[in-house]
């Protein structure tokens, strides 16, 4: 009589306990990625949005996200930016896969004559280490 009791008992308990076994082990839920990787993909496209890149400019940019996520966020931000009337917020910092800007090129010495103090460095080198005076 009592084992009929504990036995279902047992087994409901167990069975409750099955998501913290999952994540005792480090066992993937295929519907946390999934979630996981839709939200990640809609904060992409929200602050693509916000810093003001085109939609193609943010899928470039993140090639393993979602699109369809990214196109979510970024349509929810561009709703909410215009709602209140908000400005887009360019980033200050260049994105490591952007190419760098190439540097402007520094115009020729006169004459091909180089300060003896220098070594011979290219004018661009000198012109960073001396502040220019103003005429």
């Amino acid at each position: 009589m009592l084992a009929q009791r504990v036995i279902p008992l047992f087994l409901l308990l167990s069975l409750g306990a099955c998501e913290q076994l999952s994540n005792a082990l480090d066992l993937p839920d295929p519907h946390k990625t999934a979630a996981l990787a839709e939200a990640e993909g809609k904060a992409i496209g929200g602050a693509c949005r916000h810093a003001g890149r085109s939609l193609e400019d943010c899928y470039a940019l993140n090639v393993k996200a979602q699109k369809a996520a990214i196109f979510a966020g970024w349509r929810e931000m561009n709703d909410y930016m215009m709602q209140n009337n908000l400005p887009t917020v360019p980033s200050q910092v260049a994105h490591p896969q952007a190419p760098a800007p190439a540097p402007a090129p520094a115009p020729a010495a006169a004459g091909g004559a180089t300060d003896a103090g220098t070594g011979g460095t290219p004018p661009e080198d000198r012109t960073a280490k001396r502040p220019r005076t103003a005429q």
